[in-house]
């Protein structure tokens, strides 16, 4: 019995090893290879030289590395409370018992299976300052065109309202699946102590639901900050406006792989992974002040 349960166990380790072997060259390995390049100067054809620190002092100088790091600070600041301020409305909305419930809960989750490159053409035309729907719209009150997508002052609001409108959705299922798991049995003791609608839902609806909006927070907080499709598609790199939009993401690809500065990149990847770790860890450490586990 001894000897046929080794056998089921390295049985057990020969199903797994090709995810394992997997994760290993391409996640574990690469991640320290990656830390490894920040400290080289790589060339184009892969020669190595040790340069220690030289990137991240050049990245530290650079103006369109803190111009990138503002924006995606931008899209985190005013993105993430919009995705879940307007999430948790449209799914508590969607809970409710309305007519078409399943059309409107179908309808609001075409967003999160759409295509990055369908989504990008479709707000690119949207967004055309000479035909584009928008400018139509604003022009029935008589608002001048506005370039979205080349003017310096508009270009992150664009990229801004298309995050929102792209991740919003995913985070509404998320957040009703949240409204689902809560007993019943806590609205039908706040009705029978006279609490009306904006009461349940701010005494007992959102504290039950403090566990699911964390989730969705973190999840939305590191997706902003690794915003790269949206930006890409929709804004041409040689454009003015293009830096005014850019992200760390974008900054890290344009000096990677259009520019072939593989080191430097890597520098600006592992920036950037310093910055996620941090944020979620301040977001892990502040939720035991809002967050209800009861």
């Amino acid at each position: 019995m001894k000897k046929k349960k080794q056998g089921y166990n390295y049985s057990a380790y020969l199903y797994i090893a090709p995810i394992l072997i997997g994760i290993a060259v391409f996640y574990v390995y690469a991640f320290f290879q990656n830390i490894w390049l920040s400290f080289n100067d790589v060339g184009i054809f892969g020669n190595r030289k040790f340069i220690g620190f030289g990137n991240y002092r050049t990245l530290f100088h650079d103006i369109l590395f803190w111009r990138a790091l503002k924006n995606t600070a931008f899209y985190a600041i005013l993105g993430v409370p919009s995705i879940v301020i307007l999430a948790i409305g449209l799914a508590w909305m969607l809970n409710q018992k309305i007519p078409a419930q399943g059309f409107f809960r179908t309808a609001i989750f075409i967003p999160a299976i759409t295509l990055p490159a369908a989504i990008g053409l479709l707000w690119r035309w949207l967004f055309n300052s000479s035909y584009g729907l928008i400018n139509h719209i604003l022009g029935w009150f008589g608002i001048q065109p506005i370039f979205w997508l080349s003017d310096i002052h508009w270009v992150r609001w664009s990229i801004l309202i298309v995050l929102i409108w792209a991740s919003m959705s995913y985070m509404v299922i998320i957040l009703l699946s949240g409204l689902q798991r809560i007993p019943s049995v806590y609205y039908d003791a706040a009705q029978v102590d006279g609490a009306n609608t904006r009461q349940i839902f701010f005494r007992v609806t959102l504290p039950l639901l403090t566990p699911t909006i964390f989730f969705v927070t973190v999840i939305s907080m590191i997706g902003t900050f690794q915003i790269f499709d949206l930006i890409f598609l929709i804004i041409r790199p040689d454009s003015a406006a293009y830096q005014y939009a850019n992200s760390l993401v974008t900054f890290f690809f344009q000096q990677a792989f259009a520019l072939d500065l593989r080191g430097y990149g890597a520098a600006i990847s592992v920036v950037s992974l310093i910055l996620i770790f941090a944020v979620t860890a301040i977001q892990f450490r502040v939720q035991k002040r809002w967050v209800n586990y009861d």
